[in-house]
Order: C-alpha cells, then sequence, then structure tokens
C-alpha cells in the first residue's frame, strides 16, 4: 500500500498553448503543485528530512528548526509529521495567512520574524543551542539533489530529450542548481535560465540574495543566464496563467512564465520548460488575484 511520501514528484508537464505567441517554440509548465504538500518543495523537504535521519544527523527527541518564506515549511511541516518530528518554522512576517495556519494544521510552530535574513539569523542561533537541528535549505546539498534525482529525469524523460531550456526561479536556488547538472550531464548545450526580482521589487519565492546571505549552494556557473521581472511583470503573468491556461498558481510561478516569454521571443524553434512552483489558493489573502 502506498504512502503519501509515494506521490512526491513525477509531477505532469503540461504544454502551455495559449500564452505562447510563438508557433516554432514549445513551452511546458511542470506542474509542481500536484505535490502532496502543493510545491515544488515537497521534493527538497523529503530529501532533507530523509537524508538527516538516515545519517544519524537528527537525533531522536531533537526538534528540526528551518527559516522558510512559505513553501518549504509546509511541506516540511507535512513530513516531519509523517516521521513523528516536531518542528518550528521561522517566517517572515509578510508570509500569507494561508501558509501560517496551514503549517499550523500540520502541527508545526510558527515564529515570525521581521525579515527573511532575521529569520535565518534566529534559526540559526537556536540551532547553536544544541536543542534543534537546522536543516539549512541554503546549503545543504540533499536540497539540490532531490531535483538532480527526480525533477530533472522526470522533464528528460517528459520531453524525449528534445528540452533545449530549462526556466526556473531562484529562491534558495536548489531547483536550479539540481535540474542544471542532471539536464547539462544529458546534453550540455541545454540552455539554464535563471529568474530573480528586478531592484525595488518583491516577488515571493523569487530571492536576489545580499552576498552574506547567497546560498552556499549556489553555483553561478551553472546558470547560462539570468532574466529580472518587476512585481509587477510577475503578477500579471500569474494573473494571465489562471484566465488564459487555466492554471492556478503562485507569483513565483508568473515569474518563471514571464522569462519564458521573454526568451522565446528570441528563438526561432526549441523545447523550453518552466517550474510552475505551486498552487495559488495559498495566495487568496494577498492581493495577487485582485482587480
Amino acid at each position: 500500500m502506498a504512502t503519501l511520501l509515494d506521490f512526491v514528484g513525477n509531477t505532469p508537464l503540461v504544454e502551455l498553448k495559449h500564452i505562447n505567441p510563438n508557433p516554432g517554440v514549445s513551452l511546458y509548465g511542470k506542474m509542481e503543485g500536484h505535490n502532496p504538500g502543493g510545491s515544488v518543495k515537497d521534493r527538497p523537504a523529503y530529501s532533507m528530512i530523509k537524508g538527516a535521519i538516515e545519517r544519524g544527523d537528527l537525533k531522536p527527541g531533537v526538534k528540526l528548526i528551518e527559516a522558510t518564506s512559505g513553501n518549504t515549511g509546509i511541506a516540511l511541516a507535512m513530513i516531519a509529521r509523517l516521521y513523528n518530528v516536531d518542528i518550528e518554522l521561522v517566517l517572515p512576517q509578510n508570509s500569507t495567512r494561508e501558509r501560517i495556519l496551514t503549517m499550523q494544521a500540520f502541527g508545526a510552530k510558527v515564529t515570525l520574524m521581521e525579515t527573511m535574513e532575521n529569520a535565518r539569523d534566529y534559526a540559526e542561533e537556536q540551532a547553536a543551542t544544541g536543542a534543534y537541528f537546522l536543516l539549512n535549505q541554503f546549503a545543504n546539498p540533499d536540497n539540490y539533489l532531490a531535483h538532480y534525482r527526480t525533477t530533472g529525469p522526470e522533464i528528460w524523460e517528459n520531453t524525449q530529450g528534445k528540452i533545449t531550456h530549462f526556466v526556473s526561479a531562484m529562491g534558495t536556488t536548489g531547483t536550479i542548481m539540481g535540474n542544471s547538472r542532471f539536464l547539462k550531464e544529458q546534453n550540455p548545450a541545454i540552455q539554464v535560465i535563471g529568474c530573480q526580482p528586478s531592484e525595488g521589487s518583491q516577488i515571493p519565492g523569487i530571492r536576489k540574495w545580499p552576498q552574506e546571505y547567497l546560498p552556499k549552494i549556489f553555483d553561478p556557473s551553472r546558470v547560462d543566464r539570468v532574466i529580472e521581472m518587476s512585481q509587477d511583470d510577475a503578477t500579471q503573468m500569474t494573473r494571465r496563467l489562471a484566465r488564459e491556461e487555466g492554471i492556478f498558481a503562485g507569483m513565483s510561478s508568473g515569474g518563471a512564465v514571464f522569462a519564458a516569454l521573454k526568451l522565446i521571443e528570441e528563438l526561432e524553434e526549441g523545447v523550453v520548460v518552466c517550474i510552475i512552483c505551486d498552487r495559488g489558493d495559498r495566495y487568496l489573502s494577498s492581493d495577487l488575484f485582485g482587480n
């Protein structure tokens, strides 16, 4: 009999036909909202907790702690419960109410800090006391290895090896690092494109980190190009996804599709795959889908 964890991964890859104006290029979205926790972060959350337990890093009776902007926290709360491990999740105070309530529904303790940087500092301070184990998604190889082992192979198989460009938001950078490693091993000509917010823009799930907070797992040589977008660009594209493609997703997905369409303007042909990170229902209390 299957368990919930057996349904992490193997998400659908769907063609985005209505929003793509270039008939010479095929555009696909990897529908990560179909994971049981509702986002791409189920993959690294499962990988990090499983790895910590199997290596003996997480001792019996020790609680987990992690700083997160939202989706990783939901995935960790769900999977920690399946392993019967207590967890405290540290979020920036602008996190949506839906995210906080979902984590609490899984039994997680939620602590709010002013910024994401403050949340990361607090989690590290608590872990230093010895009462908590910090998974540290920003420096944990199990983060990107989850995508190297699952997401990348799925995309390669789904496109029958025809993918030419991979587009992903960059937050912890685990998704883009793991997929880049795998896909370029299959075909070094595949181009990997990252998404970042423009100066002054705030896009949940997409970050441009200060140098001192740059994720340690990030290797810039594995990203061929970075496309920036404004908060409004990502918002409007997220709304278009719902209205034109019937895809109800979050703002980081809108950002990835915006970048993919900017890329497609330059191409005569190709197969472009972008990550649709999560579902839109965890943003309903924000103004993302307002008029």
